[in-house]
């Protein structure tokens, strides 16, 4: 497994962190419902559970990334694009102390998971994750060694796409006859 781009674990740390914040925020507002300090009731229950939801689910994104799970790289740019409006709102609502640090917050995580290097890691398998035990050249042990390239010469193999890898899948599948 290739070494985890700094770009991805930037971009995880800051989904976890607006993650943490908002599961923070809806367990305040759990708290102030639940003590009867809520003006609205209804809609305070609402945002509890869209505050812990969305706040668990940037969490599994931010986990995602770190595992090279490709699904999480569109949830993770999607709460970015999400979250520049609303930074927007309270900007504009005279609320700058909570506009900047979440503008900042989602341009810098849109930058980092869609950088080149986030992206050619992200593409690439890593279903050998689990295992660590090979030698200098790539190999497992056990295995017999290539011989069929100079190992100083050959360059890494490109990492295949998606669309490339489920063509690659398809044509292995048996056929009905």
């Amino acid at each position: 497994m290739t070494k985890r781009p700094t770009t991805v674990q930037a971009a995880a740390a800051l989904e976890g962190v607006e993650g943490l914040t908002a599961v923070a925020f809806g367990v305040y507002t759990g708290v102030e419902t639940a003590v009867g300090a809520a003006v609205d009731p209804a809609s305070a229950i609402g945002v509890t559970v869209l505050a812990l939801g969305g706040g668990i689910g940037m969490l599994a994104c931010a986990r995602g990334l770190l595992r090279a799970d490709q699904w999480s790289r569109a949830p993770t740019v999607l709460t970015q694009l999400f979250a520049l409006p609303v930074a927007w709102s309270l900007w504009q609502s005279d609320q700058p102390a909570l506009a900047a640090p979440l503008g900042v917050v989602a341009v810098l995580a849109l930058i980092f998971v869609l950088s080149p290097p986030s992206t050619a890691w992200l593409i690439e398998d890593h279903d050998d994750a689990g295992d660590e035990t090979r030698d200098d050249r790539g190999e497992k042990p056990g295995k017999a060694p290539r011989r069929d390239a100079d190992p100083v010469s050959a360059a890494p193999p490109e990492p295949r796409s998606l669309g490339r890898r489920l063509m690659d899948r398809l044509k292995e599948q048996p056929t009905k006859n």
